[in-house]
């Protein structure tokens, strides 16, 4: 019988099988939420049909992807344009023909990453329809990639050919990575942070976390390993599977986690002017 994908309609993680999927090991993970209702997995063709796409081109040559209604965790995709092949990172849940259409215009997609299994999206889709060179996962996550076949696994960091570096961090999931693009001077971070927005976009608090929904926090040695990573990186910007974050900076980052690391485990919502207070150098 042939494999099919089909979407966990709680959290919108995608498998192929041979029938809709006994269970989804996203949601029966520690970290995520149960379905209230049992499951339901809905085949590609129901949620084509369910979900409406679209994009918006930000600076730095990049554009955001992504549909509503809400569907599953509703991440974006992110594709960063290059002239020697173009980066997809993350993926939106779903990817419509209107979507696909203006990736080709754009030229496709040569390279696909993602952070961790809850930037994954529809990278199945990228995968089958655009055939990239390399499709990079850190090893420690490759339990979860049953809806694509990862083609360069990889262990502590992957230089791409186009410049940016994917370095594993742990943490918030196992094989979790972030992106770091020097050239954008952004930080493609998973779910390393997690920045609180208002209506148009203003960073308001930035946090760090084991499990967000449960409110369960990192341990020393996580967030001493995300420091470790992350602080001899240059970014002006982070991008999370769900967040576009100007103004958070490498120093603001490293604030909020060695904030993580003076008492006992805690998660806090860090207001995003004390960030900046205690990230300005010391006269």
């Amino acid at each position: 019988m042939p494999l099919s994908p089909y979407a966990c309609s709680n959290c919108g993680h995608w498998q192929r099988h041979f029938a809709p999927p006994p269970d989804c090991p996203v949601c029966t993970d520690t970290r995520n939420d149960l379905p209230e209702d049992g499951w339901h997995f809905r085949p590609a063709a129901e949620v084509a049909g369910m979900l409406h796409g679209s994009w918006r081109r930000l600076d730095r040559d990049m554009v955001a992807f992504n549909t509503a209604p809400r569907f599953g965790l509703n991440g974006t995709g992110w594709l960063l344009l290059h002239p020697e092949g173009n980066l997809a990172f993350e993926a939106a849940p779903f990817y419509t023909e209107p979507m696909l259409d203006e990736i080709r215009r754009l030229g496709g997609i040569r390279y696909l990453a993602a952070s961790h299994v809850h930037g994954y999206g529809a990278l199945w889709q990228l995968q089958d329809v655009f055939q990239p060179d390399i499709l990079a996962i850190q090893k420690d996550d490759l339990r979860l990639t049953k809806a694509f076949r990862v083609t360069w696994p990889y262990d502590e960091a992957l230089e791409l050919p186009t410049g940016q570096t994917l370095f594993h961090v742990g943490g918030h999931y196992e094989g979790q990575a972030v992106l770091h693009d020097p050239a954008r001077r952004i930080l493609f971070c998973g779910d390393a942070f997690k920045v609180d927005q208002d209506e148009a976009g203003e960073n308001l608090a930035v946090s760090t976390h084991k499990a967000f929904h449960k409110n369960i926090p990192l341990t020393p040695g996580e967030l001493r390993r995300y420091r470790d990573v992350i602080a001899p990186l240059d970014f002006d910007t982070v991008c999370t599977p769900f967040e576009h974050a100007p103004g958070i900076t490498t120093a603001i980052a490293t604030a909020v986690l060695e904030d993580g690391m003076r008492g006992p485990p805690g998660v806090r919502h860090i207001p995003i002017d004390e960030l900046r207070t205690r990230s300005q150098p010391r006269a």
